[in-house]
């Protein structure tokens, strides 16, 4: 692939209050939803060509598909962001606030804000290393090419200085090994060349034209520079495959979950979850197993699956009929008979049609406040779970309800298939999830958006963000008229994106299906989510 295609990138109550006048931070909470303002922090990856005013088509548009992120994950200090990519390569960034924390390395005028403010800056990160992760394989026994698409990235614990994380595409899960090589720092008199733009583009990864390369002895190249561009583009880094965990699963991998105890991890196909060591490639053991004796007698599948944070023999998993099971290890070894069954009984559409079980598809589950609640998503809606209450949710956040007169164009469409992920802050007082853009402007850059909720907030709507460098500029529409919007949406809706008008003059639907977000993370112990956003990621803080 040329240069060009490489180039980027409390839990103590949890009703709602709206006596509740003030935000987290103490300071008076003037936004009705009681969500704090968030701020854009920067960008990693190119933009696309459409920001540009023009249109993706042709080779470049391949390349940019392989480019796009498809996983992300933060470790469990926050420390590292892991990214992974259609062509199956991760990408390592380390947060840099130690180096920003130098006078001589922030602006005078920043300095001075910050000092003002009282609050630290927000987390920055910039690129450490990449590596190739999965390739392109062809199963001879089933006729079948398994693509080298990262599908899940899962941190492990870190017993030292070195770095561990779980990979998955289709097929086959790898454990990495990642080792840090301090490199020779050059002398005080020279500060280190780096960007201090917040609002500056960095690449994903560096171009492999201007990568270092190691020079023959005896080359008149200038060692100090070839030191100082070695630590830039992150060549003090190795990365090693330990361990391979395949010929496990006949179907497609969905997730990998990590457990607390730091030694197993399980990892869920559509039928079958198996419970693997880390120290074991030989063998796992099959936990759930939904395969019918007939396969004409399959009613559901496993979409998703989550170890809880605290517990390690508990374990939850939705499927697609909108159930989400807890089920206990230490019960039997086939865990066919789950804890507790977490369905909505009360929020189902009545009376029930072809898609009801389709937009009740558990698509990606979150355990928050230390283990006491879990957050669900499905395609309409994001849901918070009491973990004693499996009758109904705590509260529905509401998230696509303005796609449901349209159920039908979007199964034509393939869109009502799309899969979004979700996640939580630390304390569990704030959740967030990806969307469509929802607008009547015709525009060419990018339009992507997510939605953040607050758990005490009293709408159940959110905040609509872009994701962009001004995340305000979208603004949710009111309910009164979205009925009226939808009422001409046609069967012909673009992938691409097409004029707000057909040339009948009847309006399409007012959001761009083709643009979304649908892979989020939050920073383990601040107010910092980063969303993916094609083959870009963009990073918020309050």
């Amino acid at each position: 692939m040329s240069s060009a295609g490489r180039r980027r990138r409390g839990t103590s109550s949890i009703a709602p209050s709206p006596t509740s006048s003030s935000s987290p931070s103490g300071r008076p909470e003037q936004r009705p939803s009681q969500l704090p303002q968030w701020k854009f922090s920067q960008v990693l990856g190119d933009l696309p060509p459409a920001a540009a005013g023009g249109r993706r088509n042709g080779p470049a548009a391949l390349q940019d598909a392989a480019d796009e992120i498809s996983a992300i994950e933060f470790d469990a200090r926050g420390e590292y962001l892991a990214a992974g990519d259609h062509a199956g390569r991760v990408i390592l960034f380390r947060r840099a606030d130690e180096d920003e924390a130098r006078p001589q390395a922030r602006p005078r005028a920043e300095l001075e804000r910050a000092d003002r403010a009282g609050v630290p800056p927000p987390p920055r990160y910039s690129f450490a290393t990449e590596f190739q992760s999965h390739e392109p394989e062809f199963d001879m026994l089933h006729n079948l090419e398994i693509g080298e698409k990262i599908k899940r990235v899962r941190w492990c614990a870190r017993p030292n200085r070195s770095l561990c994380m779980l990979a998955t595409n289709d097929r086959t899960v790898k454990l990495w090994k990642v080792s840090e090589h301090k490199a020779p720092k050059k002398g005080d008199g020279e500060p280190r060349r780096r960007s201090t733009s917040t609002a500056a583009s960095l690449p994903l990864r560096e171009p492999r034209s201007e990568r270092a390369t190691t020079k023959p002895r005896g080359s008149s190249a200038d060692s100090a520079e070839l030191i100082e561009k070695v630590g830039d583009v992150g060549d003090g880094y190795s990365a090693k495959c330990r361990r391979v965990f395949d010929r496990a699963h006949e179907f497609n991998i969905n997730s990998i979950s990590n457990n607390c105890d730091g030694e197993t991890f399980v990892s869920a196909d559509d039928l079958r979850i198996n419970l693997w060591h880390l120290e074991v490639t030989s063998q796992c053991f099959n936990i759930v197993d939904l395969k019918p004796a007939d396969m004409q007698d399959l009613v559901e599948v496993i979409t998703t699956a989550e170890f809880h944070p605290s517990s390690c023999s508990l374990l939850a998993y939705g499927s697609s009929s909108g159930r989400v099971r807890l089920v206990d290890l230490r019960r039997s070894a086939l865990c066919d008979q789950s804890v507790r069954t977490f369905r909505d009984r009360e929020g189902r559409p009545q009376p029930s049609t072809f898609f009801s079980e389709i937009i009740s598809c558990i698509t990606d589950l979150k355990f928050t406040g230390e283990g006491r609640y879990l957050l669900t998503r499905d395609y309409m809606n994001l849901k918070l779970w009491d973990m004693r209450v499996g009758t109904s949710p705590v509260a529905t956040y509401k998230v696509h309800e303005f796609l449901r007169p349209k159920l039908s164009e979007l199964y034509t469409e393939d869109y009502i298939f799309d899969r979004f992920s979700c996640c939580a802050s630390k304390d569990g007082s704030y959740f967030a999830t990806g969307s469509y853009r929802f607008s009547l402007l015709k525009r060419m850059d990018p339009d992507n958006t997510f939605k953040v909720f607050s758990r005490t907030a009293v709408q159940t709507t959110g905040t609509t963000l872009e994701a962009s460098a001004n995340p305000y500029r979208v603004q949710p529409q009111t309910s009164a008229k979205i009925p009226a919007l939808l009422s001409n949406f046609s069967l012909g809706v673009s992938r691409k994106g097409q004029d707000s008008l057909r040339s009948d003059g009847k309006e399409e639907i007012p959001c761009n299906l083709a643009s979304r977000i649908t892979h989020l993370a939050w920073h383990p112990t601040e107010n910092f989510i980063v969303c993916a956003a094609n083959n870009s990621l963009y990073m918020y803080h309050t």
